[in-house]
């Protein structure tokens, strides 16, 4: 085991590291802290009914209105089609109608609402973050 040579004298007072110096980190006092607003303008304007806040909710139900409209016209013309297939001779029509009805249809049916469902999701979450303060927020959902 090794021993740290010490040294007396003047020149060891002068090689020895000073502590390190201390550095004291203030904030604003806790009674001056500025607080959130209660409510957002966004909020305030909604809950109060102004126009303002009726241009906000119009505008959430339009592009709700919008995927909603979207999802049904692409239902509208999955099924539409169906006749088509149906309206094929005898003898090409039997797999196929089934193959159609019993295949396909579903999954594209699942996929319009999964589409659906998660476009009106991120209408409602545009929604919020326009009318919810940052801090209050909900954490964005993410999926695997």
């Amino acid at each position: 085991m090794r021993r740290p040579c010490v040294e007396s004298g003047p020149m060891a007072e002068q090689q020895q590291p000073s502590p390190p110096r201390r550095e004291v980190v203030t904030g604003v006092p806790r009674g001056a802290r500025r607080r959130p607003p209660a409510h957002t303008p966004a909020r305030s304007e909604i809950s109060e009914q102004t126009t303002l806040g009726a241009t906000y909710v119009r505008a959430l139900m339009r592009s709700q209105l919008r995927a909603g409209l979207g999802a049904l016209g692409v239902l509208t013309l999955l099924v539409g089609t169906l006749p088509l297939l149906f309206a094929l001779p005898r003898s090409a029509s039997g797999p196929p109608v089934w193959v159609a009805l019993g295949l396909v249809v579903y999954p594209v049916l699942w996929l319009i609402a999964r589409w659906y469902v998660t476009r009106a999701e991120r209408n409602e979450a545009d929604f919020t973050g326009l009318v919810m303060d940052p801090a209050e927020a909900p954490a964005p959902r993410r999926d695997a």
